[in-house]
């Protein structure tokens, strides 16, 4: 008889829910058309974009036309930062002036890419600043930061790695207050994929200008995501198309899934009641790993973190052995962020706590979701001891005391 299969990695990706793949299933085939078309069939379509569109918006706490769906988050914080970018080409009376870019050493490889793409094309100028031994990025570092040209700052939300939760509203109130003092207007973005499940993502409240999130973080499908653009900022389309979403992101409609993010967003409701549980079941795993198995290390803040993260760091193993072993058993966990596996480099979210290499090389990452059951997590924690035990012992690195 094959194991049950045990599912520890929701930050990759979730399953999509039940009631959000209902709301999906009429527009694979018997709800086909095209929102651009004029037909009934056509629509039908747009109908149902309109709803999810205000449903997204619903949930943001701002207009249906400050919604661009996407094919995801990565998507999103592209155009984002390189919107924001090409709009200030386009428009400034200074020109040959380079604009500034604040952003952190551990955002989405995504976000630090396109700064770091930038900045070698001689387009902006980029500050990554640093996080101290929690995770967390300190509002008075990004205040410091800022100049006379800086003219985005993008933060994170919670990071997809360790979990750990930034100020975003802080940084907003911050910005704010500078924008009103002067004539200027620093664009604030923020990453907020791991974030929409658990925190309150109320625009208004945070005071972004942009907000990114992809659909299946939050038990909805894959392959859609929206970018908030608040109204009047200045940001510009990156793909030239027929004109779709208000001319900010062309491309045929993926219908299907954006009624799914819809439908997943106005659910998140009633996953409320889901988030102390997990959070109580995350705690009880942290306690459990770090009391029972000697060298264990939890990375980052166990206060400010996202309440189904728990990122362990275990001397003298792998993760990546670590995360093998499990899944020979059944069980997914991983070592990172899903978008970075295969690459040889240590994880820039590791290597921004001040973690060595073999700390980093030695992390392993477990989240748990709406399904997670503290039996799974028993099982899951008794193969990891044996898993940690084994690989010490063959990789001959480490004191008796932990043989």
């Amino acid at each position: 008889m094959s194991k049950k299969r045990i599912y520890l990695d929701y930050a990759a990706t979730a399953p999509v829910d039940k009631k959000v793949f209902e709301a999906m299933r009429p527009y694979f085939s018997a709800k086909f058309g095209n929102p651009m078309s004029i037909h009934g069939f056509g629509q039908e379509a747009a109908e149902a974009v309109d709803k999810a569109r205000q449903q997204v918006a619903d949930f943001l706490n701002c207009y249906s036309s400050e919604i661009i769906f996407t094919s995801g988050a990565t998507e999103s914080n592209n155009l984002a930062i390189k919107g924001v970018l090409k709009s200030y080409y386009a428009t400034s009376r200074k020109k040959g002036a380079k604009p500034h870019i604040i952003t952190s050493q551990f955002e989405h490889p995504c976000v630090l890419n396109a700064c770091r793409t930038a900045e070698k094309e001689n387009l902006a100028e980029v500050t990554c600043l640093p996080v101290n031994k929690d995770g967390v990025i300190k509002t008075s570092d990004v205040e410091k930061a800022i100049k006379k040209n800086t003219l985005l700052i993008s933060v994170m939300y919670v990071n997809n790695e360790i979990g750990t939760v930034q100020p975003i509203a802080e940084i907003g109130k911050l910005i704010k207050k500078i924008n009103k003092a002067g004539d200027r207007k620093i664009i604030f973005h923020t990453d907020a994929a791991q974030a929409v499940n658990y925190f309150s993502c109320d625009v208004k409240k945070s005071n972004v200008d942009l907000l990114s999130l992809s659909g299946h973080k939050i038990y909805g499908p894959k392959g859609i995501g929206a970018l908030y653009i608040k109204k009047n900022a200045l940001i510009k389309n990156i793909q030239d198309g027929g004109g779709q979403e208000y001319g900010m992101r062309s491309g045929t409609h993926n219908v299907s899934g954006i009624v799914g993010l819809g439908e997943t967003v106005s659910c998140i409701e009633y996953y409320v009641s889901s988030i102390k549980r997990i959070k109580k079941l995350r705690d009880y795993l942290i306690e459990k790993v770090l009391e029972e198995i000697q060298g264990a290390y939890l990375n980052g803040s166990a206060v400010k973190r996202s309440p189904n993260n728990a990122n362990f760091r275990f001397d003298g193993v792998e993760g990546e052995g670590l995360a093998l072993a499990l899944d020979l058993e059944s069980i997914a966990v991983s070592t990172g962020s899903a978008c970075s596996t295969g690459s040889l480099k240590p994880s820039q979210t590791l290597t921004a706590l001040g973690l060595g290499p073999k700390q980093i090389y030695g992390s392993l990452r477990i989240t748990l979701g709406k399904q997670t059951t503290k039996k799974e997590l028993d099982y899951m924690i008794g193969k990891l001891k044996e898993a940690v035990k084994r690989l010490r012992r063959i990789s001959g690195e480490v004191s008796d005391k932990f043989r």
